[in-house]
């Protein structure tokens, strides 16, 4: 028999974290911990307080609940736990983490040998101009040429300005830019916002306007003369079917799949196979977890095989994540397996 036990985790980031819903300076996350003939799995539930559709009262119930299922079939607790996209997510990392020869090596790859990276983007995080644009010199300077600027906090022009002051001195071809609205511009607004946007040919905006206004993002991704991708719009989209009446209906350049907001692997899994049905890219992007839940998003991610840079790099930003071999090195993600790790809750 599986025993299972669940653990809460506070994480401190280094420096307070601007994003379009506020500051963060810590960040919650829970562990579900198996055992069974002495060996030991780990599995992350990133729960992220907010924006989760999770983020519900009876969130620590469900957690003892499926601590107390674990032996049930994982299909029936999947199902289950079908309102809970982190718990499912790391009930899938627990179970494959239990199963494997290594506690932190989900899917045995090139990558977890060391001998391949994935590509990344650097995460330029919100704040005033100076801040932004220091931050933007860092990432160019460490290597990144896929950088993903988070917009909508200080002033449009301002905005602009930055992104004209990189295109500058970097064409699109030397440095890619994404950049990620959260849903700040209005629907009236947004076209004519990306309008100018795309004059500094940028790769893509994540999320123009807020989520649940299917028609309006219907209309922009239409019209719009930058791709679209969208990111929050897929959080609390659950059955299949349901996701293909999104995609279908949108029909958006690009989606953004989070494993701990859409439903782990298999969540993941559904989302790119409707995409890919319908010609849509997709990229994969971590949500503030642990280095154990970006390593086991991260070693998915791999299987998959995108040309695309990936959204991996949150690992170094608290003060208290767990040593791990991952590491960021010249605008990609990687296994230094000189490193080991010092999971200690």
């Amino acid at each position: 028999m599986i025993t299972a036990s669940y653990k809460k985790y506070i994480l401190h980031f280094k420096q307070a974290s601007g994003t379009s819903r506020g500051i963060l300076k810590t960040k919650e996350t829970w562990f579900i911990i198996l055992n069974y003939n002495g060996k030991q799995g780990i599995g992350e539930c990133g729960l992220f307080r907010g924006l989760s559709v999770d983020d519900r009262p009876d969130y620590e119930e469900k957690l003892k609940w499926v601590c107390h299922n674990i032996n049930s079939n994982l299909d029936y607790l999947l199902n289950e736990l079908i309102e809970y996209p982190s718990i499912q997510f790391g009930l899938e990392m627990a179970l494959r983490s239990l199963e494997s020869q290594d506690t932190f090596e989900l899917f045995p790859s090139n990558f977890t040998k060391g001998k391949e990276a994935i590509p990344i983007n650097g995460l330029i995080w919100m704040g005033d101009k100076s801040f932004m644009k220091q931050q933007i010199e860092n990432k160019i300077a460490s290597g990144f040429n896929c950088i993903k600027m988070k917009i909508g906090a200080i002033a449009f022009q301002n905005e602009l300005d930055l992104i004209k002051s990189i295109r500058d001195s970097f064409s699109s071809k030397e440095i890619e830019i994404r950049v990620d609205a959260n849903g700040a511009f209005s629907a009236s607004g947004a076209l004519e916002k990306l309008k100018q946007l795309s004059e500094l040919d940028l790769h893509s905006i994540e999320q123009p306007i807020k989520q649940g206004q299917v028609e309006e993002m219907a209309i922009l991704c239409e019209a719009t003369p930058l791709p679209i991708a969208l990111d929050e719009e897929l959080i609390g989209v659950f059955s299949v079917t349901n996701k293909q009446e999104l995609l279908q209906t949108i029909n958006p350049q690009y989606i953004i799949l989070k494993p701990s907001l859409i439903g782990g692997f298999k969540g993941s899994d559904e989302w790119i196979a409707i995409a890919e049905e319908n010609k849509i890219g997709w990229w994969i992007t971590s949500a503030l977890e642990s280095n154990v839940g970006l390593n086991a998003i991260a070693q998915y991610t791999y299987t998959k095989q995108s040309k695309l840079p990936q959204g991996l790099g949150t690992g170094g930003l608290f003060t208290n994540n767990f040593e791990s071999p991952l590491q960021v090195k010249k605008g990609t993600l990687r296994c230094d397996n000189l490193k080991k790790w010092n999971f200690n809750l």
